[in-house]
Protein backbone atom coordinates (compact mmCIF):
# COMPACT_ATOMS: atom_id res chain seq x y z
CA UNK A 1 0.00 0.00 0.00
CA UNK A 2 1.23 3.54 0.04
CA UNK A 3 1.92 5.91 2.46
CA UNK A 4 -0.62 8.69 2.75
CA UNK A 5 0.65 12.15 1.15
CA UNK A 6 -0.85 13.87 4.01
CA UNK A 7 -1.42 12.84 8.14
CA UNK A 8 -5.04 14.25 7.93
CA UNK A 9 -6.68 16.10 10.42
CA UNK A 10 -6.88 15.26 14.36
CA UNK A 11 -9.82 14.59 15.84
CA UNK A 12 -10.86 18.07 17.05
CA UNK A 13 -10.36 19.28 13.14
CA UNK A 14 -12.43 16.77 12.01
CA UNK A 15 -15.64 17.70 14.59
CA UNK A 16 -14.77 21.44 13.18
CA UNK A 17 -15.21 20.03 9.65
CA UNK A 18 -18.20 17.83 10.62
CA UNK A 19 -19.96 20.73 11.96
CA UNK A 20 -19.47 23.05 8.76
CA UNK A 21 -20.82 19.94 6.78
CA UNK A 22 -23.39 19.77 8.64
CA UNK A 23 -24.40 23.03 8.12
CA UNK A 24 -23.60 23.71 4.40
CA UNK A 25 -23.09 20.45 3.11
CA UNK A 26 -20.13 19.06 1.52
CA UNK A 27 -20.33 19.63 -2.27
CA UNK A 28 -19.03 15.54 -2.90
CA UNK A 29 -20.50 14.46 -6.09
CA UNK A 30 -19.56 10.77 -7.05
CA UNK A 31 -16.81 11.39 -8.75
CA UNK A 32 -15.14 12.81 -5.69
CA UNK A 33 -15.10 9.38 -4.06
CA UNK A 34 -13.91 7.33 -6.40
CA UNK A 35 -11.06 5.33 -5.75
CA UNK A 36 -9.25 2.79 -3.06
CA UNK A 37 -9.58 4.36 0.42
CA UNK A 38 -7.09 2.84 2.67
CA UNK A 39 -8.41 3.01 6.16
CA UNK A 40 -5.99 4.58 8.15
CA UNK A 41 -7.62 6.04 11.43
CA UNK A 42 -10.83 5.43 13.24
CA UNK A 43 -12.48 7.29 16.80
CA UNK A 44 -14.98 5.74 18.10
CA UNK A 45 -18.37 7.59 18.97
CA UNK A 46 -17.82 10.54 21.29
CA UNK A 47 -14.13 10.24 21.59
CA UNK A 48 -11.91 13.24 20.43
CA UNK A 49 -8.70 10.92 19.80
CA UNK A 50 -8.28 7.84 17.37
CA UNK A 51 -8.63 4.22 18.23
CA UNK A 52 -4.94 2.98 18.75
CA UNK A 53 -5.61 -1.06 18.68
CA UNK A 54 -8.71 -1.03 16.43
CA UNK A 55 -6.93 1.50 14.21
CA UNK A 56 -3.66 -0.78 14.18
CA UNK A 57 -5.59 -3.90 13.58
CA UNK A 58 -7.30 -2.04 10.44
CA UNK A 59 -4.29 -1.46 8.87
CA UNK A 60 -2.76 -4.30 9.41
CA UNK A 61 -5.80 -6.25 7.63
CA UNK A 62 -5.25 -3.25 4.75
CA UNK A 63 -9.24 -2.67 5.25
CA UNK A 64 -9.51 -0.35 2.69
CA UNK A 65 -13.34 1.54 0.53
CA UNK A 66 -13.16 0.48 -3.12
CA UNK A 67 -15.70 3.20 -4.90
CA UNK A 68 -16.34 3.40 -8.82
CA UNK A 69 -18.70 4.45 -11.07
CA UNK A 70 -20.67 2.03 -13.43
CA UNK A 71 -22.93 3.34 -15.76
CA UNK A 72 -23.52 6.50 -13.55
CA UNK A 73 -24.26 4.12 -10.41
CA UNK A 74 -21.75 4.07 -7.18
CA UNK A 75 -20.29 0.15 -7.10
CA UNK A 76 -18.88 -0.44 -3.34
CA UNK A 77 -16.15 -3.01 -2.00
CA UNK A 78 -15.40 -3.06 1.20
CA UNK A 79 -12.53 -5.40 1.71
CA UNK A 80 -10.02 -6.42 4.64
CA UNK A 81 -7.05 -9.09 3.11
CA UNK A 82 -4.28 -11.12 4.87
CA UNK A 83 -1.70 -12.04 3.27
CA UNK A 84 -3.26 -13.59 0.27
CA UNK A 85 -6.55 -13.56 2.35
CA UNK A 86 -9.07 -11.61 1.13
CA UNK A 87 -12.76 -10.49 2.65
CA UNK A 88 -15.15 -8.54 0.21
CA UNK A 89 -18.23 -7.03 0.97
CA UNK A 90 -19.75 -5.78 -2.83
CA UNK A 91 -22.25 -3.51 -3.78
CA UNK A 92 -24.18 -0.24 -4.59
CA UNK A 93 -24.11 3.23 -3.19
CA UNK A 94 -26.05 6.29 -3.61
CA UNK A 95 -25.11 9.73 -2.58
CA UNK A 96 -28.18 11.28 -0.65
CA UNK A 97 -29.16 14.33 0.51
CA UNK A 98 -26.90 18.07 0.66
CA UNK A 99 -24.59 16.82 3.41
CA UNK A 100 -24.44 13.60 1.50
CA UNK A 101 -24.68 10.55 2.99
CA UNK A 102 -23.45 7.75 1.45
CA UNK A 103 -26.00 5.11 1.84
CA UNK A 104 -25.25 1.27 0.78
CA UNK A 105 -26.00 -2.14 0.74
CA UNK A 106 -24.48 -5.36 -0.08
CA UNK A 107 -25.14 -7.70 -2.48
CA UNK A 108 -22.27 -10.40 -1.86
CA UNK A 109 -19.92 -11.51 -0.18
CA UNK A 110 -16.29 -13.14 -1.01
CA UNK A 111 -13.30 -15.13 0.46
CA UNK A 112 -10.30 -14.73 -1.90
CA UNK A 113 -7.43 -16.94 -1.59
CA UNK A 114 -4.37 -15.98 -3.73
CA UNK A 115 -6.77 -14.46 -6.41
CA UNK A 116 -8.89 -17.20 -6.63
CA UNK A 117 -12.29 -17.22 -5.34
CA UNK A 118 -13.46 -19.79 -2.96
CA UNK A 119 -16.91 -18.65 -2.34
CA UNK A 120 -19.35 -15.50 -3.10
CA UNK A 121 -23.00 -15.63 -1.30
CA UNK A 122 -25.54 -13.01 -0.66
CA UNK A 123 -25.53 -11.58 2.72
CA UNK A 124 -27.95 -10.98 4.95
CA UNK A 125 -30.36 -7.84 4.65
CA UNK A 126 -31.10 -5.34 6.92
CA UNK A 127 -35.01 -5.74 7.89
CA UNK A 128 -35.98 -2.41 6.86
CA UNK A 129 -34.79 0.60 5.25
CA UNK A 130 -33.91 2.64 8.40
CA UNK A 131 -30.87 -0.16 9.45
CA UNK A 132 -28.70 0.25 5.97
CA UNK A 133 -25.59 1.19 6.59
CA UNK A 134 -24.35 4.54 5.65
CA UNK A 135 -21.59 6.92 5.89
CA UNK A 136 -22.14 10.19 6.72
CA UNK A 137 -19.66 12.76 4.90
CA UNK A 138 -17.64 14.94 6.03
CA UNK A 139 -15.02 15.97 3.72
CA UNK A 140 -12.32 15.29 1.22
CA UNK A 141 -8.75 16.70 0.64
CA UNK A 142 -7.15 17.08 -2.43
CA UNK A 143 -4.49 15.91 -0.16
CA UNK A 144 -5.86 12.59 -0.72
CA UNK A 145 -7.75 12.16 2.25
CA UNK A 146 -11.75 11.16 2.76
CA UNK A 147 -13.79 11.75 6.45
CA UNK A 148 -17.18 10.00 7.25
CA UNK A 149 -19.27 9.25 10.55
CA UNK A 150 -20.50 5.94 10.15
CA UNK A 151 -23.80 4.41 11.25
CA UNK A 152 -22.82 3.51 14.32
CA UNK A 153 -21.33 7.11 15.30
CA UNK A 154 -17.61 6.66 14.60
CA UNK A 155 -14.95 8.40 12.55
CA UNK A 156 -13.65 6.92 9.88
CA UNK A 157 -10.34 8.93 7.67
CA UNK A 158 -8.88 7.24 4.51
CA UNK A 159 -6.22 7.74 2.29
CA UNK A 160 -6.32 7.49 -1.56
CA UNK A 161 -4.40 4.98 -1.73
CA UNK A 162 -4.71 4.02 -6.11
CA UNK A 163 -7.02 6.52 -8.78
CA UNK A 164 -9.35 3.40 -9.68
CA UNK A 165 -10.45 0.39 -7.47
CA UNK A 166 -8.70 -2.71 -8.25
CA UNK A 167 -10.01 -6.17 -7.70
Amino acid sequence: MTTPISPGPTGPELLALELAARHQGTGLVAGDLEGCWQLTQVWPKGQSRPARFSGAALRAVGARLELSLVAGSLVLSNVVSLASLELRFRGRAQLVGRRPLLAFHFDQVELNLAGKQMFCIPPPQPSSSRQQPFFALIARHPDGWLAARGRGGGLALWTKVHPAPIG
